[in-house]
């Protein structure tokens, strides 16, 4: 994959460990009633070493590029969190990771780890579909007196919607790969029929009432 882009490159592994499924045909159901047909996974990346080892490098690399003065990383709980600990150990920066809410036990922490008021915080997560609970993570830390620089995800769908909800909160969002890229590499490799590419495109345009 040494020809590819980032973006192709991730787009690709993902599909080759099956993280990412297409089924327009025996769509998925999501948690919040919609028929998908996509549904992904990053975890599942976590059992291939070269997977694995490719996505917390490309990952590093553009928290370097896009946010050199970051000081700690912040997994988003839970799919972020082995994702962010890959990416704090390669950059060798401290580490923490954040529930959606405070613990109902215990010392009831929010924010698991170490972080200090007015640190540089870059939070990692593998997945965007609206950014709603990536974004809760994102108040906590500020509620904290964490500089959010920005998020770090592997893949985003590329809602109109998520782009709206990080500008409402004023938060950068850099992703290794997307929904359009997945597209056209599923295409070049003969994992979708032209059909199912029409249909894969509508759902995007309109998740909430696709096949309906």
């Amino acid at each position: 994959m040494n020809s590819l882009s980032t973006p192709q490159a991730v787009a690709r592994h993902l599909l080759s460990v099956q993280a990412i499924r297409l089924q327009p045909d025996t769509p998925f159901t999501w948690s919040s009633g919609w028929k998908s047909p996509i549904y992904c996974d990053n975890r599942v990346t976590l059992a291939y070493p070269d997977v694995r080892t490719y996505i917390k490098n490309a990952l590093a690399d553009r928290i370097r590029n896009e946010f050199p003065s970051a000081q700690v990383i912040a997994g988003v709980a839970t799919a972020g969190i082995p994702q962010g600990a890959l990416v704090a150990d390669a950059l060798n920066l401290p580490y923490c990771y954040v529930r959606p809410e405070p613990k109902a036990h215990g010392m009831g922490k929010q924010i698991e780890g170490r972080l200090e008021a007015g640190q540089r915080v870059v939070v990692i997560e593998d997945l965007i579909s609206t950014g709603g609970s990536s974004l809760k993570v994102v108040d906590a830390l500020r509620a904290a007196g964490a500089d959010v620089l920005g998020m770090a995800a592997i893949f985003t769908y590329g809602f109109p919607l998520a782009a709206q909800n990080f500008a409402n909160k004023n938060v950068q969002l850099v992703c290794l790969s997307d929904y359009n890229v997945l597209l056209t590499e599923a295409q070049e490799l003969d994992y979708i029929s032209t059909d199912a590419l029409a249909s894969l495109a509508a759902w995007r345009e309109n998740p909430a009432d696709w096949g309906k």
